[in-house]
């Protein structure tokens, strides 16, 4: 409540007649800081009421290993002493994706089947990252340039998520590729069969709009970069 105080009293000094420019910004700024301090002080009491409820790992065994896929059944212990057994859990390889851009601003949707669902959608480009990609910007370059024929001049980060973080271990990492331009026919593996298609901004936003994307971490990697652009 201190904190609260001395902003509401920097905040009025600061449109008080009396003072000069200078004076002013300085009170604007001892303002800022004030409310920092206290964002930074509700933040630490909101931590302190939260508890640890990471859980500990007794035993783990392989039931299945492909490619792919791989399951493994844990047995973890909760802090507070309860024994989960068993629990199972899904690995996969790490995952790039990317809502990316052409030169002109068109954005580069892909569509094709996925038969674990039965249906045909579109879809961001994307895919498993590589033991040979030395970083999640080149993963993401090689799968653009695999999967779309195109270069792109700038990659940003957009940050991670996750499909289901109660069974699935990877991590979907996002990115905002720009500056896209055609350099080279798809290079697809055995098993893709994938259409490109050109769109506006406006009609990305239909399709969302339409449940037409589907595919949740797709849709999750569109919405933090559309607040790039």
């Amino acid at each position: 409540m201190v904190f609260a105080g001395q902003l509401r009293l920097a905040w009025i000094a600061s449109y008080c007649p009396y003072y000069g420019v200078e004076e002013k910004n300085g009170l604007v700024a001892l303002a800022a800081l004030f409310l920092k301090k206290l964002i930074s002080s509700q933040r630490l009491i909101f931590q302190q009421f939260m508890r640890d409820l990471k859980w500990k790992v007794l035993k783990s065994k392989y039931l299945f290993k492909d490619l792919w896929f791989t399951v493994r059944n844990d047995t973890c212990q909760r802090p507070d002493g309860q024994i989960v057994e068993p629990y199972y859990v899904y690995e996969f390889p790490t995952w790039v994706t990317a809502l990316a851009l052409t030169e002109d601003g068109k954005v580069i949707l892909e569509r094709q089947y996925r038969h674990a669902i039965g249906e045909t959608a579109f879809e961001i480009p994307g895919g498993c990252v590589d033991d040979t990609d030395k970083s999640l910007e080149d993963a993401i370059a090689r799968e653009l340039l695999e999967e779309t024929g195109y270069q792109f001049s700038k990659f940003e980060y957009l940050g991670k998520t996750c499909a289901n973080p109660s069974t699935n271990n990877n991590w979907m990492h996002m990115f905002l590729a720009t500056g896209g331009k055609k350099v080279s026919e798809q290079k697809l593996d055995d098993n893709e069969d994938i259409e490109i298609h050109l769109v506006s901004l406006d009609e990305l936003k239909a399709l969302l709009q339409e449940n037409k994307i589907i595919q949740s971490m797709h849709v999750t990697a569109i919405y933090y970069a559309l607040q790039r652009l």
